[in-house]
């Protein structure tokens, strides 16, 4: 059967068992991740091949990429922006076209006026090392007409993974035994080599590359030979660079078959007190249903909360359950909550963002920006999108 004429849509039995593992359950570089998809699913690797091609010409899955630990690689925060009202789809467009160094970028609101209510607009910001954060996002807020904005690097992560057809029909309170996994954001230094590989490793796979050897053309590509290519894209997975091959779901807009993978997208505040902030993370991020969880300061703007997460449904009443069952296992731990606050996801694009040095220069050149005038003056803080 033609790709067309496969089942497309997440529904489908043999879809949702490849999709429950290919989302965010496998880790590192391997050579054929179709393969381990297959065995783990229990589904034949022809089937793999089909079903994920079948689903990425309908556009229920929207890429097929071997991720980074982009926080090892590149200086990143979360970035809120106040911008005018009438001006907030103007300025949504600009960070989906015209800056490759933003990743997900979202219209947010709040169920009343609370802190930080004002700022509507957020995303998801890299800048390849040895550039300013802050610099960035000084030329990008006179483009967009930002009054003001606030950057979050992340200090350390807690949860990272979508998952988002695994987590339907979730539990509130579903977590594990174990406390959430402390990543660090410490900055990877990459050789001429190794950047050489790593540019076209990140790039989503077409539809005719989905096959036993993905990675074939890519090593030509980058002109090094197909075996070396292998043994640095393993190097680079040792030295923590590499995240997981994964196939990300259309999530925001409806999929194939009319149905949306979620509805409601919620980022979560609490306010923990200074010092408690690793211990809170690892309560928190024992949650099956998050998707991501960080230390990140807010500031003043927010309320100055520290713990930050994200969880996706289709029930926007479930979704607030969760967090209650968050918020219960908080108190429970004995860790206070002095504030808390939930941000609902509205208009949203999502795309890999930018990482290489190269293509910053060229952009900085792009728009009449000195590229020497981005550089960071003294190494930034660490930190994630």
């Amino acid at each position: 059967m033609t790709a067309t004429l496969l089942p497309a849509d997440i529904g489908d039995e043999i879809n949702a068992r490849i999709l429950a593992i290919s989302e965010d359950r496998i880790a590192g570089f391997l050579e054929n991740p179709f393969a381990e998809i297959a065995r783990l699913s229990d589904v034949s690797e022809e089937v793999v091949h089909a079903r994920i091609r079948a689903m990425l010409s309908a556009g229920t899955i929207r890429r097929v990429r071997q991720t980074l630990m982009a926080t090892n690689l590149a200086p990143g925060a979360l970035v809120a922006w106040r911008v005018p009202e009438e001006q907030l789809d103007a300025a949504f467009e600009y960070f989906v076209h015209d800056d490759p160094f933003s990743g997900h970028v979202v219209i947010l609101s709040t169920d009343g006026a609370t802190p930080g209510s004002s700022y509507r607009l957020w995303t998801t910001l890299k800048v390849p090392q040895g550039y300013s954060r802050e610099k960035h996002c000084t030329v990008l807020a006179e483009r967009v007409g930002a009054s003001a904005f606030r950057v979050m690097p992340a200090k350390r992560l807690f949860a990272l993974g979508v998952g988002h057809v695994r987590r339907k029909g979730m539990t509130p309170g579903s977590r594990s035994d174990e406390p959430g996994r402390v990543m660090d954001t410490n900055i990877v230094a990459l050789s001429e080599l190794e950047w050489r590989v790593l540019e076209p490793l990140k790039r989503e796979l077409t539809i005719e590359e989905i096959g036993p050897e993905p990675w074939r053309v890519r090593a030509e590509e980058a002109g090094v030979p197909y075996v070396e290519f292998l043994q640095v894209g393993r190097g680079l997975a040792d030295r923590g660079v590499i995240g997981r091959f994964s196939t990300f779901l259309e999530h925001v807009k409806p999929g194939a078959d009319g149905v949306r993978v979620t509805r409601y997208n919620a980022l979560f505040h609490w306010r923990v007190p200074a010092g408690r902030e690793i211990e809170a993370g690892k309560e928190v991020g024992r949650h099956h249903i998050l998707t991501h969880a960080y230390w990140r300061e807010g500031g003043e703007e927010f309320a100055n909360v520290n713990i930050m997460a994200v969880a996706h449904g289709t029930d926007k009443q479930l979704v607030l359950e969760h967090k209650a069952a968050i918020d219960v296992h908080l108190a429970e731990a004995g860790i206070p909550v002095s504030y808390t606050n939930v941000f609902w996801g509205g208009r949203s694009e999502i795309k890999p963002s930018e990482i290489a040095p190269g293509a910053y220069v060229a952009w900085c050149r792009s728009i009449g920006v000195d590229p020497a005038s981005m550089r960071a003056a003294a190494p930034e803080e660490p930190g994630a999108a």
